[in-house]
């Protein structure tokens, strides 16, 4: 099957409003940013997004929040260099924010991959982020209750991608793609490049192309902080 895509455009023409997004990435390394400003171009509204943070500057997931696109971030630091516009919304009332701790966050994915709807961990346990959460004890210790995450859709960036939607990923840019990969109804990465089945070998296939839905070639991918420090808005 093949499950190349032709454009930015039509790998993000599915995703309506009130969606949920998991947007891959570790601050801009790992970040799908054409595949985000794609759909910025789109404009649906009320989406909720998880990711790691709540976006910097005014690119990527910044931006989006800066259209008026998205109604809940889901994250662990929505405070990073320049959160300016997260912030703003914020304080005033225009967006809704649910902090989990990074650790978490990934189990909650992860959880929402393999089909677990809930977990046990000692992670905030007598925090407000506890609060409202059932707590147990085991072996002395007590232990916070946390749900699965699961997305209607998944927009990551890989490195290299085959037609049955096969992926790589380039060092530190493998952080949360993976496990998004697979708690998703939808799966669609950008990568760097598109190569033939067999073009990767097996032994480094990081995820398996059952799990991904649509591959869009981007050939010559941004990196957020770069665009940051060029000054960069979008759009």
């Amino acid at each position: 099957m093949d499950k190349t895509i032709a454009s930015l455009r039509e790998a993000v023409a599915d995703i309506g409003d009130g969606a949920t997004l998991m947007i891959g990435g570790f601050g801009g390394s790992g970040a799908p940013i054409e595949l985000i400003h794609a759909l910025i171009d789109k404009g649906p509204k009320g989406l909720t997004v998880i990711n790691n943070n709540a976006g910097n500057g005014h690119v990527g997931i910044a931006a989006m929040i800066e259209q008026g696109m998205v109604a809940k971030m889901i994250c662990s630091f929505p405070r990073s260099a320049d959160p300016k516009v997260f912030t703003d919304l914020y304080l005033a009332g225009e967006i809704e924010l649910e902090i989990v701790p990074q650790g978490t966050l990934a189990e909650r994915i992860r959880a929402g991959g393999a089909g677990i709807p809930a977990f046990y961990t000692p992670t905030a346990y007598g925090t407000d982020l506890a609060d409202g959460k059932p707590v147990q004890e085991f072996e002395g210790r007590h232990y916070v209750q946390e749900r699965w995450l699961k997305a209607d859709f998944a927009l990551i960036k890989a490195e290299l991608g085959d037609r049955l939607g096969n992926l790589t990923y380039r060092m530190a840019a493998r952080n949360f793609n993976p496990l998004m990969a697979t708690a998703a109804t939808r799966t669609i990465a950008q990568v760097t490049k598109i190569v033939p089945p067999g073009g990767i070998d097996p032994e480094h296939v990081v995820t398996p192309g059952i799990f991904v839905d649509a591959v869009v070639e981007v050939s010559d991918p941004k990196q957020e902080e770069i665009l940051n420090r060029e000054g960069a808005v979008y759009p």
